[in-house]
């Protein structure tokens, strides 16, 4: 099947270890939860959850990564989504946008950013510290000229509009996160960043008002869940454990933009195409341990409901949610997790904040495999907070507060600021709030 992980990766198992038990935040997030809600309600969540997976994981298996929605930017820029594109990228939370860049211009600024790090190569930062890929920039002239792209800015307008808030306090006007980029040598294996899940690990359970998101699966009714809610998320505090691996923004979409080709097996992304049903399964399995005999483990009614044990298998406090096929073995990732299509310079991968996606292990190309890592953040009050601060810090020469970075970015050699941005531009670096 297209997509299809051909060999599963040396990616952590989660079954075992990960033991909590001494970390009184996870045993009081599990009792809060099961006081506020109740076993039963939790039990009926889980049961419905899994045989919903059941029939969702087939669908995937069965159509391959073409099940992921793939648009035209020209086409979408001119006339917005399509019900029927609204409507497949909100079942699978995610979406390959084509063309957003013109891609001889992609191509360009691949070098651009190719040079620019190597000219600064002994001030900058990346990590795997023995295989360095992902820069720790965030100021750079090409960043600044992707993000500041009218065609970027609209296309993330639009796919800030796909949520909704009836509280008139956000907006779908896009806000500039700033994350770094990639740029990966071939043959350069990748294990660090298995299947995943960003905005937070142990805090969707912890703070109150994130939790307050999951409400309709944690009181039995995961069919009710809204992925695609704004009106309580806006104000979810993600980051109650501080730590660069999690934003305090809200990410409607995190999304890549390529600068250079990427195919299956040639340092590409991978997405678990389901975002409602498998953040709900997420959210629930802690509650559970699995029947000692390995012919029950699909058999949801067989798994024991846990009330004094305090594991959330992947959970850690300063990292992202993670997954793996033994512990969270109804998600069937072996079969799920999808390459995107072939990406060529100029397109976009976008995924929703809580849709698992995995970094490619293996890269069989031939040339680098690069991206720019740009979300689309809508406008909300937290969200201006954060930018405000980001700009000041930008300005003053400091790293974002979000990458705990210590670079002087307008010290590096062929820094540029922010000359020439549009006002559309400016507003959305934060000029105006």
């Amino acid at each position: 099947m297209p997509g299809q992980i051909c060999q599963w990766p040396a990616w952590p198992e989660y079954s075992t270890g990960n033991d909590t038990s001494e970390d009184r935040d996870f045993a009081n997030t599990k009792k809060a939860i099961i006081d506020e809600f109740g076993r039963e309600n939790l039990q009926e969540a889980w049961v419905r959850v899994c045989k919903d997976l059941s029939s969702i994981t087939d669908e995937i298996i069965e159509q391959g990564n073409t099940i992921i929605p793939i648009c035209s930017a020209d086409e979408i820029l001119e006339n917005g989504f399509s019900t029927d594109d609204k409507q497949r990228i909100k079942k699978t939370g995610c979406v390959v946008v084509r063309g957003v860049l013109p891609r001889a211009q992609a191509e360009e600024l691949y070098i651009e950013v190719h040079q620019y790090i190597a000219r600064n190569k002994d001030a900058i930062t990346a990590w795997p510290e023995d295989t360095p890929s992902m820069y720790d920039i965030y100021d750079s002239p090409v960043q600044n000229t992707i993000r500041s792209h009218p065609r970027h800015l609209q296309l993330q307008k639009l796919l800030n509009g796909l949520w909704q808030d009836n509280s008139g306090e956000t907006s779908s006007d896009p806000l500039i996160y700033y994350d770094g980029v990639r740029d990966r040598p071939p043959k350069q294996v990748f294990l660090g960043l298995g299947p995943h899940i960003d905005a937070g690990s142990l805090s969707r359970w912890a703070a109150p008002t994130y939790r307050k998101v999951y409400e309709s699966i944690f009181s039995g009714h995961p069919e009710n869940h809204d992925a695609w809610n704004l009106e309580v998320r806006k104000d979810a505090v993600q980051d109650l454990f501080k730590a660069p691996s999690h934003s305090s923004v809200f990410r409607a979409f995190q999304g890549w933009t390529a600068l250079t080709p990427s195919r299956a097996r040639e340092g590409s992304i991978l997405l678990y195409p389901n975002v409602a049903t498998t953040i709900g399964y997420m959210l629930l399995r802690p509650f559970f341990t699995p029947p000692k005999d390995e012919e029950d483990i699909m058999d949801a009614s067989k798994w024991i409901f846990d009330e004094s044990g305090c594991r959330f298998p992947g959970t850690e406090k300063d990292q992202s949610q993670f997954l793996s096929r033994s512990s969270h073995p109804h998600l069937r990732l072996e079969g799920c997790m999808m390459h995107v299509p072939e990406i060529q310079p100029g397109d976009t991968v976008w995924w929703h904040s809580d849709l698992c996606h995995a970094v490619d292990p293996e890269h069989e190309g031939v040339h680098n495999a690069s991206v720019a890592f740009i979300a689309a953040v809508p406008t909300t009050p937290l969200t201006k907070t954060y930018i405000k601060q980001q700009l000041a810090d930008t300005l003053a020469g400091r790293q974002p507060s979000d990458t705990q970075g210590t670079v002087n970015e307008t010290l590096l050699k062929g820094y540029r600021g922010h000359e020439g941005f549009s006002e559309d531009a400016r507003r959305a670096f934060g000029y105006y709030l």
